[in-house]
């Protein structure tokens, strides 16, 4: 792939160091054997598990694979390494000043979560590796939000950061570095729009509570009218809901109670 095509010339050990570097490597391997045991101690580098090492002999890569974990062998005064961490590093985007697509100026934060996976990449292709990818997620960060409006980016984060997220992983790849997750803690909007869209919020919930309350008493309204319709039927259920009424007034509250008595049960008093 491209990554292996870069590093090519340098991995190559035979092309690369010519002659005179032979003869170096020769003489520092000389040197290993005459001070045995002693240069043990200079020649063998322990690399941990999460590590990887990189080793440069006379300035060119010596294999195209990092080395390690365990001991490996470097010779004296020919050969340097560097070491390369591969745990999950965890990078805080600072805090970014954004115009909105609708000319709105926000300040958004979020974090990195990224890891090297080819300690080879991160070492040959790259000055800080660390550096580039923090920078280069801040600039993506504020590309991105400046193409979408506020309320797009209160209500889809998670969408933005998967989208910020395969933009870095895209360009990093030839760093050695890959994009686990990608998330935004905060936005902080001005206090005037903070204001601006509370009042927003209390008229639409306001509206949407009087149409609430205009169905109730549309369907209240209604309810009534069928109701009306079957006294209207039965006159003498009329008499039973008056009853019913005083029974229940009755018995949540013990007092007097004064209600209509229906003019039609005098009418034989005044007959006689």
């Amino acid at each position: 792939n491209n990554n292996n095509t870069v590093l090519r010339k340098g991995t190559d050990k035979k092309e690369g160091i010519g002659a005179c570097g032979w003869i170096l490597v020769s003489l520092s391997f000389l040197f290993v054997l005459i001070t045995f045991p002693f240069s043990i101690w200079m020649c063998l580098k322990i690399v941990k598990e999460y590590e990887r090492a990189v080793v440069f002999r006379l300035g060119r890569i010596v294999s195209k694979k990092a080395k390690g974990p365990g001991l490996i062998m470097v010779l004296p005064c020919t050969d340097v390494f560097a070491r390369v961490d591969l745990r999950t590093v965890t990078s805080n985007i600072p805090l970014q000043e954004i115009l909105t697509k609708d000319s709105v100026t926000t300040q958004v934060d979020g974090v990195v979560y990224y890891k090297i996976h080819s300690a080879v990449c991160s070492v040959a292709n790259v000055t800080d590796v660390h550096l580039a990818t923090n920078l280069l997620a801040q600039t993506t960060l504020r590309n991105v939000l400046g193409t979408q409006s506020l309320s797009q980016i209160l209500s889809g984060r998670e969408e933005i950061a998967h989208n910020i997220q395969s933009i870095l992983d895209n360009a990093t790849g030839k760093w050695g570095i890959q994009v686990a997750r990608v998330e935004i803690k905060d936005v902080r909007i001005p206090m005037e729009m903070q204001r601006a869209m509370a009042a927003e919020a209390e008229a639409t919930r306001d509206a949407r509570a009087q149409i609430i309350a205009a169905e109730g008493e549309r369907n209240a309204s209604e309810a009534l009218k069928q109701a009306s319709m079957v006294l209207v039927e039965a006159p003498s259920a009329l008499q039973l809901r008056y009853l019913q009424t005083l029974t229940t007034l009755a018995t949540e509250k013990n007092s007097t109670i004064v209600f209509p008595l229906p003019m039609n049960m005098l009418q034989g008093f005044y007959k006689q």
